[in-house]
């Protein structure tokens, strides 16, 4: 494999198990070479999250293979969820990770787009790297109107789909594609019922409220726990850590008289992340990445293939 990519699906679908399995066998069958190194799903989100790593070639064929499988399995008229979506396959981001750049996943992410709309008429959204115009780069704003707005977004001519037909899939919706640097989903889960207060929060965090620059945020309600959630998207944890965010929601909560009852990461993080958060916490005075010993056998293993 002469280059490494991950590829991280979010799909509209989070409570039925089987569904979910099926979905993510259709990708690894499809893609050579192409590795599932996780699934996390949430019921109360109705939606799970893939994280893949391949070669462009195969994580082109898997990707496919999940839209088409995820079109079959998935119907957005009679889904229901907290989380916002647009789609039955809501959103494919690609990340480079060794031997490949940025420009790589904008190509890839552009053919995808084609293929999926050649293939399944599905109207398809280029966004970060990858967006065509300005407004397009924040997820957020392609997605607003959701589903059940989406026909009638569609008719302004500001948003045409890159690629696809100027109407939505019945079932599926469209998809948006793209490119971006590696992202933390993280959650932080309240001691109340109150979706205002998590509200609240997240609108003291967020970029587009005045909070900090590399984070994304939204109160989500936990029905199947009697919770609140704030729900945070983070583009670039060494500007904006998770020690950060977490100490202001903690901050925050407190001023409601609520407590922060738990956090969690869905899918996968990247190693430098937890260890500035131990660093903080643990008050360490040097970095402490050279001294984990699962980083040290890694150097050593990469050593000796010669890389």
């Amino acid at each position: 494999m002469k280059s490494l990519i991950e590829c991280i699906p979010n799909v509209s679908e989070g409570r039925r198990d089987d569904v979910v399995a099926s979905l993510a066998d259709a990708a690894v069958r499809a893609g050579r070479g192409v590795l599932l190194l996780d699934r996390t799903s949430d019921r109360d989100h109705n939606r799970s999250v893939f994280t893949f790593l391949g070669d462009g070639p195969g994580l082109l064929d898997a990707m496919t293979a999940l839209v088409e499988a995820s079109l079959a399995a998935i119907d957005l008229r009679s889904h229901r969820g907290a989380h916002p979506r647009l789609g039955a396959v809501d959103v494919v981001p690609f990340v480079p990770i060794r031997g490949a750049t940025p420009a790589d996943c904008v190509s890839l992410a552009r053919q995808l787009g084609t293929r999926l709309a050649e293939r399944f008429s599905l109207p398809v959204y280029l966004y970060e790297e990858a967006a065509s115009a300005p407004e397009r780069q924040n997820l957020a704003n392609i997605r607003k109107g959701e589903f059940e707005g989406l026909a009638a977004k569609m008719k302004e001519p500001a948003w045409k789909p890159d690629f696809g037909p100027s109407s939505p899939h019945p079932s599926g919706g469209a998809t948006v594609v793209g490119a971006r640097a590696p992202l933390i989903a993280y959650n932080i889960n309240l001691g109340t019922a109150d979706l205002a207060v998590a509200d609240r929060i997240a609108k003291a965090i967020r970029h587009l409220s005045g909070g900090y620059r590399f984070v994304k945020a939204m109160g989500v309600k936990l029905e199947a726990r009697g919770q609140v959630q704030v729900s945070i998207n983070m583009t670039n944890f060494e500007k904006t850590p998770l020690h950060r965010v977490f100490e202001t929601v903690r901050s925050e909560a407190e001023r409601h008289g609520v407590a922060v009852v738990g956090s969690e990461v869905v899918g996968l993080v990247p190693n430098a992340a937890l260890l500035a958060a131990a660093a903080h916490y643990l008050r360490l005075e040097a970095d402490p990445s050279p001294q984990v010993l699962e980083n040290k056998l890694l150097d050593l293993a990469f050593t000796a293939q010669g890389e």
